[in-house]
């Protein structure tokens, strides 16, 4: 079954909370040539920063979190090693396989290679691969209109300026990263052309720390702050904790990414600062996948989260983002534009 759509999973992921529950063994799709009494639910693998990023594999383990209470079974998510290779990658998803999860999902791009060769090897288990696409019968590719979601922060960044000069820190250079710079740039373009937007990636690789490093971020982001910018967004993983500690230093606007970071505990003597953030529904993918396989119709091929679907979306937790004159107005309306087509949003 090749799916190009999916509706929203009904996840709630920004301020889930769930108990773990007892284990079971529900799933009928994993692979048993080594593990023949022992089919288990969903895991994970994570991506560079790990778990309590507060953002992008938090939102994943969120999902992981539902799947495990809803359907009562064992899950299982695993870390990351520092400087890993695929083939640390690849490892880690063939012993979750031969354990007998199912599905097996790798969070970010960087599993691609790893995910190619693994599926291969266990057809009978359905992988996931957030952010990235892998051919397979039984891989399903849980890509994102980052872009979509990232113009309604420029908007927002635009309409909340007062020097008419705001941010964004890329964690890595990398394209992925890309559609959110460009369709930043674009809302901020389309909303008040006289608005400059400083731009800066941290590191051209993410071996390199771009995604882990909030020293990195903090001072990206106070470099940005000292030429004036009073709005900085960054999409930089772990490392945008240290854009928003930055920019709370200093008073100023962050914006946040993937998950509504106003409302993460581990930064809420920032949230004053956080006046919204790009919501990335990586949780709502997660249970999907999970959901699919668990109902014996496993998703396959492309599955696209745009705004459409409330894949993406901006959040509006901090009442200060109501205060700003025009603000909830002009999202509103983009919102609108994306999802009709009147505006095409930019990913380069």
């Amino acid at each position: 079954m090749r799916i190009s759509k999916l509706t929203r999973a009904a996840v709630g992921i920004a301020s889930l909370a769930l108990a773990a529950t007892a284990c079971g063994s529900t799933s009928d799709q994993a692979d048993t040539s080594d593990s023949k009494d022992s089919n288990k639910g969903l895991a994970i693998a994570y991506d560079i920063g790990g778990k309590g990023d507060q953002s992008f594999n938090d939102a994943a383990y969120a999902g992981l979190e539902k799947a495990k209470a809803e359907f009562g079974y064992e899950t299982a998510d695993k870390e990351p090693t520092e400087g890993e290779t695929d083939a640390d990658k690849e490892q880690r998803l063939a012993a979750l396989a031969k354990q007998g999860y199912n599905p097996v999902i790798g969070v970010g791009y960087a599993y691609g290679t790893a995910m190619e060769k693994v599926a291969k090897k266990y057809p009978d288990t359905t992988f996931g691969i957030v952010d990235s696409v892998v051919e397979g019968d039984n891989v399903a590719s849980l890509v994102f209109a980052e872009q979509e979601a990232s113009y309604l922060a420029g908007v927002t960044a635009a309409k909340a300026t007062k020097t008419n000069t705001v941010g964004f820190v890329g964690g890595v250079d990398i394209p992925l990263i890309h559609k959110f710079e460009a369709g930043f740039k674009q809302g901020v373009e389309d909303t008040n052309s006289k608005v400059k937007v400083l731009s800066q990636y941290l590191t051209q690789t993410a071996e390199e720390g771009g995604f882990s490093s909030p020293d990195k971020g903090k001072a990206a982001a106070e470099g940005q702050i000292e030429k004036k910018a009073d709005v900085v967004y960054q999409a930089a993983g772990l490392s945008g904790q240290g854009v928003i500690e930055a920019a709370a230093a200093a008073k100023v606007w962050a914006i946040g990414v993937d998950s509504d970071q106003y409302n993460q505990e581990a930064l809420a003597k920032f949230k004053d600062y956080i006046l919204t953030s790009a919501l990335k529904d990586v949780g709502g993918a997660v249970y999907a996948l999970a959901e699919s396989v668990e109902a014996g119709q496993a998703l396959n091929g492309v599955q696209t989260f745009d705004l459409k679907v409330d894949g993406v979306g901006l959040a509006e937790s901090n009442p200060k983002f109501k205060e700003i004159d025009g603000l909830a107005d002009a999202v509103a309306k983009a919102k609108a534009g994306i999802i009709d087509g009147s505006i095409k949003v930019k990913t380069e």
